[in-house]
């Protein structure tokens, strides 16, 4: 279903990131409709963990604009020094009030409780009451079938649950983007399904997602939108569809070929 009526909650203008010599993001403008699921592909070493991860300041472009819900976060033109120190705590306390990430390896507290990872987020940042906070903790952890785990710790769930943990902690900042990057990169193959169910499940509550991911069958079937990076450059868009059976440009042509052939011997 296209959402393409819809505003833009996010919108990246110009966006460059550099490291030393390398420019990881070469000036990638985006923009993404409330509820859309937009899904990012593209060659190992693209930029696309880098571009999400400008969205949330995680990364601090060296140019560009991020808005998101009508608010500008960042705007920095080229040329100009980074954010000071307080000025950046601020912007990225902003970013962080609108985004959620659900990142590769978990990063969940391991001396803390499976239900304290997910209340810790919304009672610091947020100042929710703790009986609020774990009521709606309750209720995300059985939406992610983890019910029977609250009083486990992460070092007693297995690497998919442990990441099912993780998509709970995210919701439970009400973000207004979630932000996905590879979230099935680390798990053992027999797990990635049971990860994808839950972010699949997930599309139908009208929260807009950017989804970084080599899982080509999930893209397809999640996405409204699919953006292909190459070399830090967005080479080709659209709707899954065009994407997966008539992708126009010979670079897409070429990373599907290499990567749907090597999923068809695995």
């Amino acid at each position: 279903m296209s959402r393409q009526s819809e505003p833009p909650i996010l919108v990246l203008e110009g966006i460059i990131r550099r490291f030393g010599g390398l420019t990881a993001v070469h000036e990638i403008s985006l923009s993404v409709p409330k509820g859309h699921v937009a899904v990012i592909i593209g060659p190992s070493g693209a930029g696309k963990s880098t571009l999400l991860r400008s969205i949330n300041l995680l990364d601090v472009p060296d140019s560009g604009r991020v808005q998101i819900g009508g608010e500008v976060i960042f705007d920095r033109s080229p040329g100009t020094p980074p954010p000071r120190p307080r000025k950046l705590d601020a912007l990225q306390s902003a970013a962080r009030r609108q985004t959620a990430m659900v990142f590769q390896r978990f990063n969940l507290f391991p001396h803390l409780r499976i239900i304290e990872n997910v209340t810790i987020g919304p009672m610091r940042a947020r100042g929710v009451p703790r009986a609020e906070a774990e009521d709606h903790a309750h209720r995300l952890l059985a939406r992610v079938g983890l019910s029977d785990k609250i009083d486990a710790y992460p070092s007693q769930l297995s690497g998919g649950q442990q990441q099912r943990v993780a998509i709970a902690r995210a919701l439970a900042l009400s973000p207004k983007v979630m932000l996905f990057d590879e979230p099935t990169s680390a798990l053992d193959p027999e797990l990635v399904e049971e990860v994808l169910a839950v972010i699949r499940e997930l599309r139908r509550d009208g929260m807009t997602k950017l989804i970084v991911t080599h899982e080509m069958d999930f893209a397809r079937d999640v996405a409204d939108e699919v953006v292909v990076i190459e070399a830090g450059r967005v080479i080709e868009q659209g709707p899954p569809e065009q994407i997966f059976t008539a992708p126009r440009h010979p670079r897409t042509q070429q990373f599907l070929r290499k990567i749907l052939r090597r999923g068809a011997s695995s």
